[in-house]
């Protein structure tokens, strides 16, 4: 993650605090405060959603915050159920637009490390490195050696994201990979324990990550729920209304029209099979058999496509199944979204369990 006011363990200027979660994606933004007092059970104070023009964002880069300053006007002032009580925000960027990778190096100080993180970078990532924020997380460490967890953000992105909060006066804490909030969230899961492939599925892209008590490697492929209902409109020759509505209510189940609907979608859904077993392969060739992954875990708005986890399991011999990141948080008196809506959460809870003074390193 990235922490404002910093890259590279700067300590910062700003107070602990109440923070809220802002997920931007393609085509809407979702946000969720937390009060995380309780970790077993944190407390859901505020969230909501809008909608908003997809000319907006062009290559990751927020071209007009313009107009999703003015769709956040709408949400904040009619769409949040229950508060939102601080303007100090922690916001995601998508992890395709990021550059990610595990590192295993020796133990080192902490410019030692520092330095070793920049030399990696600068060998792995085909950015120059005064093009990025860059930034990095110890996953784990043992008697010889750390596991090191490298992320660099696009300046060019961030910079973008940053300057759409100071049009709505938000103090920004903190950005992060979404996959980095999707990881958070399954860690609260009750057999997070198992090694897993985690599957976000967004609009216009699906991230796959590796999770053994922390994300260790992303791919991500561009096929997300846009394309799986373009799929089903083209192939069963109907609205794109119509194929929303298939999409969401049969989806992969039995139905009338189950084969010509799984015809249609076998495609795209293979290219996701296919990066899923690259990922396992990676995995199985850089870690070993000592901790084979046991089962699929879907988040975002396209996980709710019923069958798509059965089609998972049928496909890798992975039990799988979808991930209700509602279930880690008390909701107390606020009513819940709709149950179709509520995967689209995910990443924003996610990202909302960072403890505030978690922050501030």
């Amino acid at each position: 993650m990235l922490r404002m006011g910093s890259i590279h363990k700067t300590p910062y200027l700003y107070h602990a605090g109440p923070l809220f979660a802002l997920d931007i994606g393609k085509t809407s933004m979702k946000l969720v405060q937390l009060a995380v007092d309780d970790p077993a059970k944190p407390k859901l104070i505020g969230y909501g959603s809008t909608p908003f023009d997809t000319d907006a964002i062009k290559d990751g880069v927020i071209v007009k915050p313009e107009i999703i300053a003015e769709a956040a006007k709408t949400l904040f002032g009619k769409n949040v159920v229950g508060t939102i009580t601080t303007r100090r925000c922690a916001l995601t960027i998508p992890t395709f637009r990021t550059f990610t990778r595990t590192l295993e190096l020796p133990l080192l100080n902490k410019k030692e490390l520092a330095d070793a993180v920049k030399l990696e970078a600068e060998q792995y990532i085909p950015v120059p490195l005064s093009d990025l924020y860059l930034d990095y997380t110890i996953n784990s460490r043992t008697k010889t050696g750390l596991q090191v967890l490298l992320a660099a953000i696009p300046k060019a992105i961030a910079d973008s994201y940053l300057e759409l909060a100071a049009i709505m006066g938000l103090e920004v804490v903190l950005i992060e990979p979404t996959m980095s909030s999707n990881s958070r969230l399954f860690s609260k899961d009750k057999q997070s324990d198992a090694t897993s492939v985690l599957i976000d599925i967004g609009s216009v892209s699906s991230d796959i990550s590796i999770y053994d008590g922390s994300m260790i490697t992303t791919g991500t492929i561009d096929i997300g729920g846009e394309l799986f209902t373009d799929a089903i409109k083209k192939g069963l020759d109907v609205t794109r209304a119509e194929a929303n509505i298939i999409k969401t209510k049969y989806g992969l189940d039995k139905s009338r029209r189950q084969t010509d609907i799984r015809s249609a979608l076998e495609p795209d859904l293979q290219k996701v099979i296919k990066e899923i077993k690259r990922l396992v392969r990676y995995h199985a060739e850089h870690y070993g058999t000592d901790r084979p992954i046991k089962q699929i875990i879907t988040v975002g708005g396209g996980a709710n496509m019923p069958g798509l986890t059965d089609y998972f399991t049928d496909e890798l011999r992975l039990a799988s199944r979808a991930l209700d990141p509602w279930k880690v948080i008390g909701a107390h008196d606020l009513q819940l979204p709709a149950v179709h809506d509520r995967p689209m959460f995910a990443t924003a809870i996610g990202l909302g369990l960072v403890p505030p003074k978690g922050v501030f390193k």
